[in-house]
């Protein structure tokens, strides 16, 4: 089950994607300034949020699970914006279904391996390693993770995962199961698809995401390919840089398909 949350009632239907440990409502503020252009639908991917949990994970597994929430949803072809890992799933999505996407934007991810989610190994561990039978609020937790997570925003952004189910807290992301794929999550499988469809490559001048050599595979997978870089923004983008984001988001649905 993929859950979803809906902003917003303009013409196209776009949903979004996010990054590993994110949640839909990671585009929140984004989708709000959309929402005179189209309807967004901010989803939980798999594993994610409040959707269902799989019992293995592969990049091609977890698109199939959004295409069918796309078949499941809609009669016409969607645009889709992805971030990262939704980046990368966005993707797979459209060179395996290009009847459903209507125009595709990846926001600093790139068809090729990326070293950037081993470094959540440590992380993860730390967020496995808390015991939350003995965690009485989400400050508490934030503290007791501040030696081996010490990055306010990073531990901020991973503590959203926390959520309280009566008087217990528990992890909504499937931490066993994504810290176990972190090197599936960093890889790119090999295909002979093609997305002849709009797709722009949103990037961020401090992020190392994406580089010089991925263009070649991205022109030659999405030939339609345009590449806009963010030059202060890092990773991500949407966050550093929300206004010129929403900028290109508007430039992106209203431009040719």
């Amino acid at each position: 089950m993929i859950h979803s949350t809906t902003m917003g009632d303009g013409e196209l239907n776009l949903v979004f994607l996010h990054g590993l440990f994110g949640q839909g409502k990671n585009f929140s503020r984004v989708a709000a300034s959309l929402t005179d252009l189209a309807t967004c639908h901010l989803l939980d991917l798999p594993n994610h949020g409040a959707s269902s949990w799989t019992i293995d994970f592969t990049l091609d597994g977890q698109a199939y699970h959004v295409a069918s929430w796309i078949a499941d949803n809609f009669t016409e072809p969607v645009a889709v914006i992805g971030h990262s890992l939704g980046g990368k799933l966005a993707m797979r999505l459209a060179l395996a279904h290009p009847e459903m996407v209507s125009r595709l934007m990846v926001v600093d991810i790139s068809p090729a391996r990326s070293e950037g989610p081993a470094s959540f190994a440590p992380l993860v561990a730390a967020m496995q390693h808390l015991d939350l039978e003995s965690v009485p609020s989400r400050s508490m937790a934030s503290e007791l993770l501040q030696h081996d997570i010490p990055d306010p925003v990073v531990r901020g952004f991973l503590l959203q995962n926390l959520r309280k189910l009566g008087s217990h807290w528990t992890w909504a992301a499937n931490l066993d199961l994504l810290g176990d794929s972190l090197s599936k999550i960093g890889g790119w499988p090999p295909t002979d698809a093609v997305y002849d469809g709009a797709v722009w490559w949103v990037s961020g001048g401090r992020s190392p995401y994406v580089l010089p050599e991925h263009t070649p595979a991205m022109r030659a997978l999405f030939p339609m390919v345009v590449n806009v870089r963010l030059k202060r923004a890092g990773h991500w983008v949407h966050a550093d840089e929300p206004e010129a984001f929403t900028t290109i988001c508007r430039e992106f649905l209203t431009g040719p398909a």
